[in-house]
């Protein structure tokens, strides 16, 4: 969708947002019960949503003339609760996951086919934007499993020490995606290679709840329990800039907008915040004088990003006293076990304790 209009849900309804104007434009009550996932179509015409009363709905983006009633274009009920779903971005099919991972096509109320490795319900479900035949998932067994939709079969399966939320594509990098896990981290893997990921992310201090990327594939931004979200570069381990209010409560989503410009969040105390994806961005116009100055400063920031000072200064960021205290708890419960780790291996027999690194600590198993 672009900035200039945006879909949220409620307990049971949508509600659709003007940016510019700052106001909701549209409600409807969706469902019965939860509004579980939503999506929209690839053209933005249209949207769907899933919800506890175990159908699929089919929207128009526009509101009901005059004198008609609100009602959706097309509804499927299906045989489980759905807890997530998906759109294709370039053909009418859509991925629903709940019990398993069904795929869609619009114009039929039976799926094209369903995808399952395991037993435990999948909470998120998401298409690859490059190559449009894979989609991967997270299922409540602590696995992230990744689908060929041409195959109707499962490719492979990672496991990890906990839960993972839900995932996101790099929109750049056809293979590379990132996860969002219970132990406080992100993990950015390579498909090809699940047995170990390429970077492990970790600022937050209570688990990350979702994850999104930028247009550009360089950055993404992450929603955390502890009432913050992180921007990070996609091959950087600590975050470049944090957000958070005295207000704001758990995050449970976040949503870079397709402009490169925003970023929206959805908290626990039921409001929705937009950020500006760069905090020290001056928006609007900007004369041909201003623009040179702010890539020229740009520049000098680079060049000296390593001195001592430049670096203490464009590190700094002022947190809550709750999360750097957890922080500072976390680095040294970190700290003892790398030198407890360190004593085993110094006091027992050479190569009865392997050294393993940070990145693959946290994976169980690489299923194929």
């Amino acid at each position: 969708m672009t900035t200039s209009a945006r879909l949220s849900r409620t307990f049971n309804g949508v509600r659709l947002w003007n940016l510019m104007k700052r106001e909701c434009i549209r409600t409807l009550q969706a469902h019965e019960g939860f509004v579980r996932g939503m999506c929209t179509r690839f053209c933005g015409t249209s949207f769907f949503t899933v919800g506890d009363d175990k159908t699929v709905k089919h929207w128009k983006m526009e509101g009901p003339a005059y004198g008609e009633q609100e009602e959706p274009i097309h509804t499927i009920l299906g045989k489980t609760v759905y807890t997530g779903i998906d759109h294709h971005l370039r053909e009418p099919v859509f991925a629903t996951c709940g019990h398993q991972v069904d795929i869609w096509n619009e114009q039929r109320t039976s799926p094209l086919c369903s995808l399952t490795w395991g037993v435990d319900s999948i909470s998120s479900v998401k298409f690859n934007p490059i190559e449009m035949y894979l989609l991967g998932s997270c299922a409540s067994d602590r696995n992230i499993v990744l689908y060929d939709m041409r195959q109707s079969t499962a490719l492979k399966k990672v496991i990890l020490d906990m839960r993972t939320n839900t995932l996101c594509w790099n929109p750049m990098e056809a293979f590379i995606f990132t996860a969002a896990n219970e132990d406080y981290n992100l993990y950015t893997f390579d498909m090809r290679f699940l047995d170990k990921p390429l970077m492990v992310h970790m600022d937050h201090v209570s688990a990350v709840l979702d994850v999104d990327y930028s247009p550009t594939g360089k950055e993404f931004v992450s929603a955390s329990f502890d009432k913050s979200i992180r921007i990070f570069p996609v091959d950087k381990g600590h975050s470049r800039e944090v957000y958070h209010t005295k207000r704001m409560q758990h995050v449970i989503t976040v949503k870079w907008t397709s402009d490169n410009k925003y970023i929206l969040c959805g908290s626990d105390e039921m409001n929705i915040r937009l950020w500006k994806a760069n905090a020290s961005e001056k928006l609007g116009v900007l004369n041909p004088r201003e623009k040179a100055a702010m890539q020229y400063n740009q520049k000098l920031k680079e060049k000296f990003q390593h001195h001592p000072q430049i670096k203490r200064i464009a590190r700094h960021r002022h947190l809550p006293k709750i999360i750097y205290s957890q922080a500072k708890e976390l680095r040294i419960m970190r700290e003892a076990r790398r030198r407890k780790e360190l004593n085993r291996r110094k006091h027992s027999k050479p190569g009865s304790v392997p050294l393993m690194s940070e990145k693959k600590k946290h994976i169980v198993a690489v299923l194929k």
